[in-house]
């Protein structure tokens, strides 16, 4: 675990009820508070968030990562984070050299720590190389996210994270999981600040 001044202080844990107390009525998605409280707390304690996906999910791991190191809707200090696949010479060394199926993994190896966080976003949940990206984040002690499509259609190791955030939806299509992944994200997102500054800034909802 990296060294630096916890963003909150004041801040133990959270737990997810904490969060839940807390947060009231406002948010009922106990799955999305576990996500919040893993996000949150390896952040003041000195962690890094690590995102990966394909298509349209890379976009996304793109985005939220951009929306914790710029900001969200807070004017606070940079949280850091990196979306795996925004370097398109490590990405393509690695696919040439050991497979496609190993580009997020390898760097999860490399960057990630146990106490770290990573999240992998995957409409089909059979995403090869957001798989391997878990295993072997499971075997270094980095605690995983899973955006996911309907949780009966997803690989194992993913129905296997700590916080498995899933469009459960029968029948539900490609459009509407990214759309329900991208809500979901700004929630993460929101709630990790609010989590980390709100009580010192005032933070909005």
């Amino acid at each position: 675990m990296r060294r630096r001044a916890p963003y909150n202080a004041n801040l133990a844990g959270p737990t997810v009820e904490e969060l839940a107390r807390v947060l009231g009525e406002r948010e009922r998605n106990d799955e999305l508070l576990r996500a919040v409280a893993l996000v949150a707390s390896s952040l003041n304690r000195g962690g890094i968030v690590a995102l990966c996906g394909n298509g349209g999910s890379c976009s996304q791991a793109e985005h939220f990562a951009a929306e914790m190191v710029g900001r969200f809707m807070l004017e606070r200090p940079p949280l850091p984070a990196i979306a795996l696949t925004c370097n398109s010479a490590i990405m393509t060394s690695i696919a040439n050299d050991y497979g496609y199926d190993e580009v997020f993994a390898r760097q999860v190896r490399g960057y990630l720590d146990a106490g770290d966080v990573l999240i992998g976003i995957t409409t089909s949940g059979r995403s090869r190389n957001v798989i391997r990206a878990f295993e072997v984040a499971r075997e270094i002690g980095v605690a995983t996210v899973a955006f996911i499509g309907r949780v009966a259609d997803a690989d194992a190791v993913l129905r296997e994270a700590d916080v498995v955030l899933a469009c459960d939806t029968p029948g539900a299509e490609t459009p509407a999981v990214q759309e329900t992944h991208e809500a979901l994200g700004h929630r993460l997102c929101a709630l990790v600040e609010w989590a980390l500054f709100g009580g010192e800034m005032g933070a909005q909802g």
